[in-house]
């Protein structure tokens, strides 16, 4: 595996080379083993290059996750979880402690109540003075149960606000780390959980489908224009997939030019619909700068749909969604394809691909 693709040499298309490269090693086109690759091939970090040069031609999954958790840590880092689990475990403590004081307080108050039910109970007759001293005695032992009482309320109080202060800081932290920061979408740690929890119900893989979009031409953009350009490009076609769609719809950026949007409970001629819809509003959108009087586009993106239940597993169902993807790159880009028409199609043998 060379650790870069050089600028100018015939098939240096990057995200090719990323898609053989891992085909060769027999990876799993799954987005985050694709952002691993991707960075290693790139040349921008020379110390993962050589890492994935050291797993070998059969790298496990679990080895490349080790690898994601290593250099990726925005998406594996645990420390705030950590950090949240030990102040809510000494939260918990403080106020089982606070509870086994109170416990404690009204025992001993019980104890004086029985004592001195129990010492007026043995005295025929009792004095005016007794009772006084009695009644003093039990105003006393009332009045420090009242304030104990108060004290451990207030406690409980403050400690319930702060278990509630680190349960938004945890939620928080979840948004965060499951947001992609350039588009606001959902982003590939997020989309990896919601693809895999379609196979944990037989209604995900009856009513669910997947479709993949990826921007045509890309490189080309941001070679000619500067990634400031594509970035906003980015950014508006974001916010078409998130306003084309109901909000009950997951969608998210899985790489660098490339998107998801997982549907639920309609058919396959109803998702091939609203692929299609996505995909006009985007090449009927003006790319441009008024400004600079300059236009980026037009820009057009090729989409893939597989419904849930042509595949087997989360795996099976992104890499037929992705065959289906790159067969519309293979007709000429900016169209529709389901997986079904692949298969109809009969047996070909799927070369890979040139994204882009």
């Amino acid at each position: 595996m060379q650790a870069a693709v050089a600028p100018g040499e015939p098939g240096d298309d990057l995200a090719t080379t990323v898609a053989m490269t891992m085909r060769q090693m027999g990876v799993v086109g799954l987005p985050r083993n694709y952002e691993i690759f991707y960075e290693a091939l790139s040349g921008s970090n020379p110390r993962l290059s050589l890492e994935v040069i050291e797993l070998g031609n059969r790298p496990t999954q679990e080895q490349l996750d080790q690898l994601g958790r290593k250099y990726f840590a925005q998406n594996h880092n645990q420390s705030i979880v950590e950090q949240a689990r030990n102040v809510i475990a000494q939260e918990l403590e403080d106020i089982a402690s606070l509870l086994r004081s109170e416990r404690t307080h009204l025992e001993r108050y019980g104890q004086i109540l029985d004592q001195t039910s129990g010492g007026l109970n043995s005295r025929e007759q009792i004095s005016r003075e007794l009772l006084q001293k009695v009644a003093n005695a039990m105003s006393m032992a009332t009045r420090s149960t009242i304030d104990h009482g108060q004290q451990v309320a207030e406690t409980l109080h403050e400690k319930s606000a702060e278990l509630e202060s680190v349960k938004s800081k945890l939620e928080e932290y979840k948004r965060l780390a499951d947001t992609d920061p350039l588009t606001l979408l959902w982003n590939r740690r997020a989309f990896d959980k919601e693809i895999a929890g379609i196979y944990n119900s037989e209604k995900g893989i009856l009513f669910k489908a997947l479709i993949l979009a990826d921007i045509d031409r890309f490189k080309a953009i941001n070679d000619r224009y500067g990634h400031p350009v594509g970035d906003r490009i980015l950014k508006t076609i974001a916010d078409i997939f998130r306003t084309s769609v109901s909000e009950s719809m997951f969608v998210a950026r899985t790489g660098g030019e490339e998107f998801a949007l997982i549907v639920d409970g309609i058919s396959e001629q109803s998702t091939h619909e609203i692929a299609n819809h996505i995909r006009l509003l985007i090449e009927q959108t003006r790319f441009g700068s008024s400004q600079a009087g300059a236009e980026y586009g037009p820009v057009t993106v090729s989409m893939g749909i597989c419904m849930a239940a042509e595949g087997e597993s989360a795996d099976d169902l992104y890499a037929k969604a992705d065959r289906a993807l790159y067969r519309s790159k293979l007709d000429g880009r900016n169209r529709v394809t389901c997986h079904s028409e692949l298969t109809a199609r009969g047996g070909k043998s799927w070369m890979l691909y040139r994204k882009e």
